[in-house]
């Protein structure tokens, strides 16, 4: 019989830990599953590992239910908006709008985007007491079910019970709230990656230490403070600023200076380097051309006008020294590549230790006088310019309102302090690559899109963003004005903040198509014309070449974008038998429609890995459809017989592209006898490609 899978309602967050452990201590753990944490301590203490009680940490009323909730099982699926996504403008997109509660959304993002996310920022709520946080939670456990949860006693579980079913806004009300979010946002960042979080006085102090917690103290990368217009604060202090709290989630992957785009001038000297040293192989030619770049583009490059050297890896300076200034350096002789005698030490020594001197002379990173009485220098290269974000922006706070308010030109006020693009794509330069993934789960406003469209625009980036945004409804009589926009301009029966967000990124991408991206291409086929002008130009079909290929780079740029919602899993979904019998039957199948299998298909591929933006290919079995993507092929129709079995097994013999490792079988709509003719038919069956396979009854 086949491997049987009851997925639907139980979708968790891998627990990646435990299979380490699983693989480096698998003799501790017993025959039921338990890990015998006693047996573990004697493992490492055999190894000198010493062990400690007492610790620093955080601890609040509602931890214990807090954990839970990380690892509870989602209660939805997965569903996709087909119209929407359909449209010509975004049935490629690799960007995400998804609508639902965060908490669900990332539980069925963990097994796809597991360690895929370069960035994660979020602006949660502050608990101010005015900005309408209470905890809320449809989870119902009863005091017994708490108490064998979590082990803690009756009396703890009756009081963490009132607070999250009494719609509190304590301390401990919202680290229950923000807690599991964070433990599974870390699951889906890279080694290398980092998550930013927007803040207030009301729960900075209590934020680090949650964050210490999770990610871990060495983790902690910096607590920028922006200036804001707010001021909520009843003393005579004026609150003008906000935190940005920043964890890595391994630091040690970090390189030591990030991309920061501060300066278009230095990003023009490394464009300009990468394209000259491509094209010219000999140091002559190269700095020649250089010359003749540096002369047109002088007025961009003040006050870098230094940038006078050239050789093949690049525009570089001599001017940093290698003396340490201030104290006492390194003392060490660099012989002179010439003579071989000693190079006269600097007055206070060398700034850096020996290796990394010899390192830099290895790479030929220093530049060396005429002979040893001139001291060295380091060449830096225009690259090496990448500056380090500070811990202090000052950006306007009112700027962020002025955005949304061109957008929506007929709202008076859509947002209350909403973020600048500005702030965001500090942030985004600072830690990202030009292709990398960042995910908003609390989208708002939809600033994080509208900052990475743009930024992308800026540089011909193709960074990608996953967006959350609940779907929470707007009150008519506090907020009629935006009420009424969503309800009466884009015809939405029941107004939430979601179909705000939604709106927001249509009308960003069409303003950036409008006007940024078609200045951008008339400027280049003008430089096309004027290049078909010249007779005698040389490189001129090169550069018409390179021109024409920017102007379907802008055409093809990603601005649109594809929405997925959460939706409740069926009512009595379930089935409880070892085997299907029409008699035990609990959930009756025929009421589901080719939406719902949709729906089961889109929350199934993702648990299995395969990520939101990647469809499933319909496969033709013989007159039977399957749907096949990352080595996957689901099953999901009645009517699948012994030739529809035969075709499948000739399909993977005969078609390269097809290869799966695993078939999945919806069960409701097989018999039990053809799940076995299936399982035993593909587990005999020995194909060409060597292919171990396996046959998954799902339900």
């Amino acid at each position: 019989m086949s491997n049987e899978q009851k997925i639907t309602n139980n979708i968790k967050v891998p627990n990646k830990n435990k299979e380490l452990l699983k693989k480096h201590f698998s003799h501790c753990f017993e025959k039921n599953g338990y890990f015998d944490i006693e047996k573990f301590k004697q493992e490492l203490s055999e190894n000198e590992i010493d062990f400690y009680k007492e610790s620093y940490g955080l601890d609040w009323l509602g931890k214990s239910y807090a954990r839970i909730l990380a690892s509870d099982e989602a209660k939805t699926l997965l569903k996709e908006d087909n119209a929407f996504n359909q449209k010509e403008e975004n049935k490629n997109s690799q960007n995400l709008l998804i609508k639902g509660d965060n908490l669900e959304v990332l539980k069925h993002l963990s097994n796809a985007y597991y360690e895929k996310i370069k960035m994660i920022y979020i602006d949660p709520p502050y608990n101010t007491g005015g900005d309408g946080f209470v905890y809320q939670d449809d989870r119902k456990f009863t005091v017994s079910e708490l108490r064998h949860l979590s082990g803690i006693d009756e009396e703890k579980a009756k009081r963490i019970l009132d607070f999250t079913q009494s719609k509190s806004n304590s301390h401990s009300a919202w680290l229950t709230f923000i807690y599991p979010r964070l433990y599974l946002a870390k699951q889906l960042l890279k080694e290398d990656g980092m998550i930013f979080v927007s803040i207030d006085d009301n729960e900075v102090t209590q934020l680090r230490l949650l964050m210490d917690d999770i990610f871990g103290e060495d983790n902690f990368i910096g607590c920028i403070i922006w200036k804001n217009v707010t001021d909520n604060n009843p003393t005579n202090i004026a609150i003008e600023h906000e935190y940005i709290v920043c964890y890595s989630k391994n630091k040690i992957n970090l390189v030591p200076f990030w991309k920061s785009k501060l300066s278009d001038i230095k990003d023009l000297i490394i464009k300009v380097e990468k394209d000259l040293t491509d094209r010219f192989k000999e140091q002559g030619e190269l700095q020649s051309e250089y010359s003749q770049w540096f002369r047109e583009n002088k007025n961009q490059l003040w006050p870098l006008d230094r940038y006078k050297c050239i050789d093949k890896e690049g525009v570089y300076t001599g001017s940093q020294s290698v003396h340490n200034p201030g104290k006492e350096g390194y003392r060490y002789d660099i012989p002179h590549p010439k003579t071989n005698k000693p190079c006269k030490q600097p007055l206070m020594g060398y700034r850096f230790p020996y290796d990394t001197m010899k390192k830099m002379i290895d790479e030929g990173r220093i530049i060396f006088g005429n002979d040893e009485d001139k001291l060295v220098e380091i060449k830096v290269y225009a690259k090496d310019y990448l500056q380090k974000l500070s811990s202090v922006l000052q950006l306007d706070g009112r700027t962020g309102a002025n955005e949304l308010r061109e957008l929506f030109p007929s709202v008076k006020k859509i947002f209350t302090n909403p973020k600048t693009v500005k702030l965001l794509q500090e942030l985004i330069s600072f830690a990202c690559n030009d292709d990398d993934i960042i995910v908003d789960f609390f989208a708002g406003s939809g600033t994080t899109g509208d900052s990475i469209m743009r930024l992308n625009a800026d540089d011909g980036g193709n960074r990608k963003y996953i967006l959350v945004q609940l779907p929470e409804k707007i009150n008519q009589k506090k907020e009629k004005a935006i009420f009424d926009f969503v309800k009466n301009e884009l015809r939405v029966d029941e107004p939430t903040i979601f179909e705000i967000t939604k709106e927001r990124l249509i009308r960003a991408s069409k303003k950036i198509k409008e006007e940024t991206f078609a200045n951008q291409i008339a400027e280049k086929e003008n430089e096309i014309k004027e290049l078909n002008g010249e007779l005698d130009l040389s490189n001129k079909e090169k550069k018409i070449k390179q021109l024409e290929t920017e102007i379907a780079t802008l055409k093809n740029q990603d601005l649109g974008f594809r929405i997925f919602e959460t939706m409740p899993i069926w009512e009595d979904y379930g089935f409880e038998a070892d085997e299907l019998d029409p008699q035990l039957q609990l959930f009756d199948e025929t009421k589901l429609t080719e939406e719902d299998i949709r729906v089961l298909l889109v929350t199934w591929k993702t648990y299995d890995g395969t990520q939101l933006n990647k469809d499933l290919h319909e496969t033709d079995l013989g007159g039977y459809t399957g749907y096949f993507a990352n080595e996957k092929l689901y099953l999901m129709h009645k009517g699948f017989t012994t030739n529809n079995l035969k075709t499948l097994l000739e399909k993977i013999d005969s078609d390269k592209k097809f290869n799966p490792t695993s078939v999945i079988a919806f069960g409701y709509h097989f018999e039990s006898k053809n799940l076995r003719e299936i399982a035993e038919n593909i587990k005999s069956y020995t194909n060409k490609k060597n292919i171990d396979i396996d046959f998954i009854t799902r339900y």
